[in-house]
């Protein structure tokens, strides 16, 4: 061998594609410019433009579900976390993902590739204080206890080489709670932190470290942006002051009208569904203000996360490494109609801030929304808006809580048009079969010595080179009661397990307008046995506990 001729190792060189996989927390299925929203997203739309997007692709309807289905590529309750994080000791319902599940990083770091994760994990056990004092002053930042979790559910300890974020699910985004730097708490953040910001300042040092060497990389960015409470950087909210005093209606109809012009929706499959509660016109708020500033404030952090994807791609550019990386956003479920005032603090939310001031929790809606000091959601009427064209929300089997928009990006392995619209079905539990055809590894039948339940997800390759793949036969759903059955053509779909079957031609009514249960009792009982067998093989409970 001369001396200039490289070394056998060194001309092998690994051209397996890094993955890049951003999730939004309650953003509602039109929020995004490129889906018919007004928010200003710009680097999402040009990521949309030059790639696919997405108009029938499925979450679980709410965060932690949507996460454990995401990480493991089964159905959320094989995972472990067919309800929330509390530990119930019933199979489907255990809070935190089974030892018969595998991870996405867990498969991937075996097959070679640098995995990182920055933001929201919400799939382990929560630890919490006995004393109710104890647990609020914990919350305040008055006193420290450095474990949010059991360390062995950690990321880094499912996966993951380099973890930054919050272990819970809410959080202040001026001085987070349950926040970890791999296994360790963080005491104190600096001044002017924001998490967004910080969660997207982790992710680009994640990926100039990872492009050091050859080894591709896995990168989970799991944004707690737009979930309540309604805070954002006065800059932002700035931009919206004047957006949504036009209100519900003209907001919702304005995005339809988009949807429609862009080619997302088709306006004879997708109708616009009724308002919610249309029975308060805008004219006729007596929080006309206060509802124009919450809208605003979640259009603000929106923004700002759009921001930090701009500065996410930029990098990736300045390491010579966005050509062979597929980007994919989505968002955990549909935006939320919940009303945080009125829990107000206790559990996961806090009473005043470290330095001791008064968080506001206005019920009267006499506080605006977007500082520290105050908890605030958007509640139900503007989360119809967000979920534009459909009906219901976050933690519904129907579309509007079920139903991501989903952005995949990737110069050198997408074929198909750019910025085609992709009405083909698609499923969270499907990016871990697309990760390992990409990194040319198989998914394990053990791992650790540990029993791992077959792999339910399909790959979306097929639909990134321009093909029409063979998706699900069938697809269901089931949280806190709410439950769906859907086939290509039909969707049986309820509000609990107490309420009857509504069904929908779900091709040709993509809003569910139009029952036709009392129609069709013969598709009602095939469903209905269908999910039977789904709901046993799957322990999913009648009644699941309420954790």
């Amino acid at each position: 061998m001369s001396a200039c001729e490289p070394r056998a190792e060194e001309t092998q060189e690994d051209t397996r594609p890094n993955i890049i996989l951003i999730m939004a927390d309650d953003m509602g299925f039109s929020d995004l410019g490129c889906y018919g929203g007004e928010i200003q997203t710009p680097n999402l739309d040009r990521l949309a433009a030059s790639g696919l997007r997405f108009n029938r692709f499925y979450n679980t309807s709410r965060c932690c579900p949507t996460r454990a289905s995401l990480l493991t590529g089964l159905y959320n309750h094989q995972a472990g976390v067919g309800g929330m994080t509390t530990e119930t000791g019933q199979e489907g319902y255990r809070g935190h993902l089974v030892e018969s599940s595998v991870t996405i990083a867990e498969v991937l770091k075996e097959a070679g590739y640098h995995t990182g994760m920055t933001g929201k994990w919400h799939v382990s056990n929560t630890v919490v204080q006995e004393d109710a004092d104890e647990q609020l002053a914990w919350l305040n930042h008055q006193t420290f206890h450095p474990i949010f979790s059991p360390l062995e559910q950690y990321p880094v300890n499912r996966g993951f080489e380099k973890y930054y974020g919050n272990i819970w699910g809410v959080v202040d985004f001026f001085d987070p709670f349950s926040l970890v730097n791999g296994t360790e708490a963080v005491k104190e953040v600096p001044e002017n932190y924001y998490h967004t910001d910080a969660i997207t300042d982790s992710a680009t040092a994640y990926i100039r470290a990872f492009s050091q060497d050859e080894q591709p990389f896995f990168l989970y960015v799991a944004h707690t942006a737009p979930h309540w409470p309604l805070q954002a950087l006065p800059e932002d909210i700035e931009k919206y002051e004047d957006t949504y005093t036009v209100g519900w209606d003209a907001i919702r109809e304005a995005r339809y009208q988009r949807m429609v012009e862009k080619g997302i929706i088709d306006s004879t499959k997708y109708p616009l569904s009724s308002r919610w509660k249309d029975e308060l016109t805008w004219e006729d708020n007596p929080h006309k203000e206060w509802d124009a500033r919450a809208m605003a404030v979640h259009a603000a952090m929106i923004d700002r996360l759009d921001q930090g994807i701009g500065r996410i791609v930029e990098t990736l550019e300045t390491t010579g490494e966005l050509e062979n990386t597929l980007i994919l956003f989505l968002s955990d479920n549909g935006a939320s109609p919940e009303d945080c005032m009125r829990y107000g603090p206790g559990f996961d939310r806090p009473s005043m801030t470290r330095s001791g001031e008064e968080i506001a929790y206005p019920v009267d809606k006499s506080v605006m929304p977007g500082p520290q000091t105050t908890f605030t959601s958007i509640g139900e009427r503007w989360a119809n808006v967000s979920n534009t064209p459909f009906q219901y929300w976050k933690m519904e089997s129907y579309e509007g809580g079920i139903n991501t928009p989903m952005i995949a990006y990737w110069p050198k392995g997408i074929t198909a048009n750019q910025g085609k619209l992709v009405p083909q079905v698609g499923h969270v539990m499907d990016f871990m079969t697309t990760f390992i055809e990409m990194a040319q590894v198989q998914y394990p039948e053990k791992y650790h010595d540990r029993q791992i339940t077959p792999l339910q997800g399909i790959s979306l390759l097929p639909i990134f080179k321009g093909e029409e793949r063979e998706g699900h036969p069938v697809l269901f759903n089931e949280h806190m009661g709410a439950r769906y059955v859907r086939t290509a053509d039909w969707k049986q779909v309820s509000l609990d397990a107490n309420s009857p079957w509504k069904l929908y031609r779900i091709r040709e009514d993509g809003t569910e307008m139009n029952d036709l249960a009392d129609q069709h009792p013969e598709v009602i009982r095939e469903l209905d046995s269908l999910w039977q067998v789904w709901a046993k093989a799957n322990h999913v409970l009648p009644k699941p506990a309420n954790p």
